[in-house]
């Protein structure tokens, strides 16, 4: 359901951006939830919300959250929803990749050929816009998987630090109200704060406000303090498909061959990066019986 609601949120976003900048959308929605997490964790712990040692790694993870979405944001400016949600959701790999040192998080030797095959497909799908004409959709990719890699290096931070024991509440708290606060500043002073509130615009806002950041972020940082974080990242490339879906036939986002062979091995690699794991659970089982 998370990887659902995830996969049209750039829908979201982008179906409305000539009414209301995609970094302002993001900048209200996370304005709003962020503040309220806040107000909700200040009445549940007090003086002690800034001083049980979360107050530094989430003003980090927050930063990251932050230029996470910016990124997000300006990349839906120049190419399209399905290719941004695919390299946002080359997260789980950079997350993988960062927690390598970590020995209850590390990826199996046989895993790693995954990992191998999801970045030939990250260079597949990129030379689809390699014709000149397409430069700014190739930048729009470009700053779109940096957006991944932010998100996969926040979860790594999230993972080893203070936060991994801080309740969801808290974490949504930190990582909203600080991007909320970055999406915002960078509206005013790049000039995308005018806005038009059509009743699509309001629509799209409540539902990336009230389903995308109340509801899955609460859930998604609840499963972060209790799971693998590499795990659930991989498990989190079921979003992609959503998304090209989503944008393919709702916004007639355009998928050449070039997108289509480097997202199916982006996916396949994850897949074959949990398949391992997966089957090694089987045999555990089936031992075991």
């Amino acid at each position: 359901m998370l990887c659902l609601v995830w996969g049209f949120q750039q829908i979201a976003i982008k179906a409305v951006a000539t009414d209301i900048a995609p970094v302002l959308q993001l900048a209200i929605r996370f304005g709003i939830a962020g503040s309220v997490f806040g107000a909700l964790s200040i009445r549940r712990e007090g003086s002690a919300l800034l001083t049980d040692g979360t107050l530094l790694p989430g003003c980090v993870v927050g930063i990251f959250f932050g230029v996470e979405f910016l990124l997000v944001a300006e990349a839906l400016r120049f190419t399209t929803a399905a290719h941004s949600v695919v390299f946002l959701y080359t997260a789980p790999v950079f997350a993988a990749l960062g927690l390598v040192f970590v020995p209850e998080e590390r990826i199996k030797t046989a895993q790693w050929s995954g990992i191998i095959v999801a970045f030939i497909g990250i260079a597949v799908a990129f030379l689809g816009h390699a014709e000149g004409k397409q430069r700014l959709a190739l930048l729009g990719d470009a700053l779109a998987l940096l957006s991944g890699l932010c998100w996969g290096l926040g979860a790594v931070i999230l993972r080893r630090s203070a936060l991994a024991n801080a309740s969801p509440l808290k974490t949504s708290f930190y990582q909203l109200l600080i991007a909320g606060v970055i999406l915002a500043c960078f509206a005013y002073f790049n000039d995308e704060a005018a806005a038009r509130f059509t009743p699509i615009a309001m629509i799209s806002l409540i539902f990336q406000t009230v389903v995308v950041a109340f509801m899955s972020y609460l859930t998604w940082f609840w499963l972060l303090t209790k799971y693998l974080a590499s795990r659930l990242m991989l498990l989190s490339l079921m979003t992609p498909i959503f998304g090209v879906v989503f944008g393919h036939t709702l916004l007639g986002d355009p998928i050449n061959r070039h997108f289509a062979l480097g997202t199916s091995l982006v996916l396949g690699g994850i897949a074959l990066v949990n398949g391992v794991e997966f089957i090694g659970r089987l045999r555990h089982w089936a031992n075991r019986r």
